[in-house]
This record gives C-alpha cells, sequence and structure tokens, in this order.
C-alpha cells in the first residue's frame, strides 16, 4: 500500500473549526488513516484480514490488548489559536512536536479570550483546581467580565507602549496575561493522541481544554473513524477496575448466581448484586472511600 488518501480528512484541510471566542483548530495535513494501522499491523500478525469488518475487529485487538505501535503509524499536524493559559496545560502532553508563535520576534496580538457570563463561577468546594458548576448571577458574572476585559486592555495598552519606546520585545511581552491568545502548530501520532483525549475529554478537565479536545476528536474521526470508534468504546467511555474492585464486583456476581430462580421479590435487600449493594453475606474488600468510588462508577460509568 503507497501513500493513504482519506476523502474525509481531505476535505477538511486548513479548514478552521472555531473554539471559544477567538480561537480555532485547522487540521494541516495528517499521514496515514485506519487502513494505515492495518497495514502497519499485517506486518507483524500476517496477511489475515481482508475486508471491511475483519479490520475494524483487528484494530479493536490492538487496542483491547494495548498494542499501539501501529497507532503510531498515523500521525496528525494541527494549526491551533489558543489562550496561554490553556496552551500551558496542553503542553504538558510532551509526546507531541510543537512550533509556537514567538514573542521575541513577533509583536503579540491584542487578542484576548473573555468567558462567557456562564462560565464565570465561584471556586468549587470540593475540588481544588476547578470551579461549581453553577455560574454567578448573570450581573455578578458581567462585573466579573468587565474586570476582566479592562485588565487585558490595560495590560496591552502598557505591552505597545514599552514596543513603541523600543524595549525588547522579549522584555515587554512578559506582563502580558495567561488570556492572550497564542497560536502553534501541534503534531502528534494517533496513539499518543487518544491518550491526550483521554485526559482532556474527562470532566474533571478544564471546560476550555475541554472544547479544544472535543473538536481535536471531531476532526480526528474523519482521519481515522474505526481507530476513533474502538478508542471511544474500549478507552473514553469504558471503565477500569483495581483488584480489590474486582473481586467486590465478582463477590457480587456470585450473589445474584446464588439467588434461587423462584425469587422474584423486588426488594433491594433479597438482590444485592441488582441494587448495586454489597451483599449481606461475605467480606467486601472495600470500604470508605474506595467504595464510595466503586459505587459510583457503577451507578454513572465515570471513571474515576
Amino acid at each position: 500500500m503507497a501513500h493513504c488518501v482519506v476523502s474525509k480528512a481531505e476535505a477538511i484541510l486548513d479548514k478552521e473549526f472555531p473554539v471559544l471566542d477567538k480561537g480555532f483548530v485547522r487540521l494541516v495535513d495528517y499521514l496515514g488513516g485506519d487502513e494505515r494501522v492495518v497495514q502497519a499491523a499485517r506486518v507483524s500478525y500476517g496477511a489475515g484480514t481482508r475486508n471491511y469488518r475483519e479490520d475494524a475487529g483487528l484494530i479493536d485487538y490492538l487496542l483491547r490488548h494495548h498494542h499501539t505501535s501501529p497507532f503510531e503509524q498515523v500521525v496528525l499536524t494541527f494549526h491551533v489559536k489558543l489562550p496561554i493559559f490553556v496552551a500551558r496545560q496542553w503542553i504538558r502532553h510532551r509526546t507531541a512536536r510543537v512550533n509556537e508563535l514567538s514573542g521575541r520576534y513577533s509583536v503579540m496580538k491584542d487578542d484576548f479570550y473573555l468567558p462567557e457570563a456562564g462560565d464565570v463561577a465561584l471556586q468549587s468546594d470540593d475540588n481544588k483546581q476547578g470551579r461549581r458548576e453553577e455560574a454567578l448571577e448573570a450581573g455578578e458574572a458581567e462585573k466579573v467580565r468587565s474586570a476582566f476585559e479592562q485588565g487585558q486592555r490595560e495590560s496591552y495598552k502598557n505591552y505597545l507602549g514599552l514596543v513603541d519606546r523600543g524595549i525588547a520585545r522579549e522584555l515587554a511581552r512578559i506582563n502580558l496575561p495567561l488570556s492572550l491568545y497564542t497560536e502553534w502548530y501541534w503534531q502528534i501520532d494517533l496513539h499518543n493522541l487518544f491518550h491526550f483525549l483521554k485526559l482532556r475529554l474527562d470532566s474533571h478537565a478544564q471546560k476550555e481544554i475541554r472544547l479544544y479536545a472535543r473538536v481535536i476528536f471531531d476532526i480526528a474521526r474523519n482521519v481515522a473513524p474505526r481507530c476513533c470508534e474502538s478508542f471511544e468504546r474500549h478507552i473514553l467511555e469504558a471503565v477500569s477496575f483495581s483488584q480489590d474492585e474486582f473481586a467486590e464486583l465478582k463477590r457480587r456476581l456470585a450473589a445474584r448466581s446464588a439467588k434461587p430462580d423462584n425469587s422474584n421479590t423486588t426488594d433491594d435487600n433479597a438482590d444485592p448484586a441488582l441494587s448495586g449493594k454489597p451483599p449481606l453475606s461475605g467480606k467486601t474488600p472495600l470500604s470508605g472511600k474506595s467504595l464510595e468510588r466503586f459505587e459510583v462508577k457503577l451507578n454513572t460509568g465515570k471513571q474515576l
């Protein structure tokens, strides 16, 4: 197989997908797609697969068993415009190749992120790194937005004043806020992109970076749809269990299997496996917070 051309990916090359108020994501280039993953795997497994269903099955198998090297054969290059505070979180993923706009060479644009009123909230009481789900009252939110905007205007005015006086750009920029937009080219292989998406699509990630991750994932679906389907099924929407959690799960299933066939009672205590409560007999290996997390996993399907 020669160069892989994916028609849906070709159709969106260089198209800007807006994110936040002034940001965007563009797919600049790609190398390979689903067929490239299958082709790379066949080098190891032989020429066993031949049709769409078998190819999809092979991709599923590779992902389920963590055979990740074939996914590294697919590479995507994005042009992203994003606030600096989002970029600082994003750059933690060190397995990508990045070229960023330089404030030493260029005069930075007057582009700042201003959150919508509905995104302005107080600090969460139970999440040290996040905000509450409830937004501030509209009037208070607008006051916060005005304070953001005033600070941004003042900092940019001071920045231009320093540049106009001939102060070196590398120094003039240092008081610009994290809400300033930057741009970069970000290139990453599909395996490491899936790791990025697993973390940045999680509900614990900051909303602003989640919005970028959603757009990135939608773009990736156009490049490697079967790989993305498998990732969504086996990783993104999947839940893993610890050794003790798995032991508790087996214990509850055993209790359910031991239930008499002629028992049709709807009492939760009669069938704790169905109710999500620990069985009445036997000792659970979980307690306290670990038991609470396990119950939430069962009830919500969310990884904690």
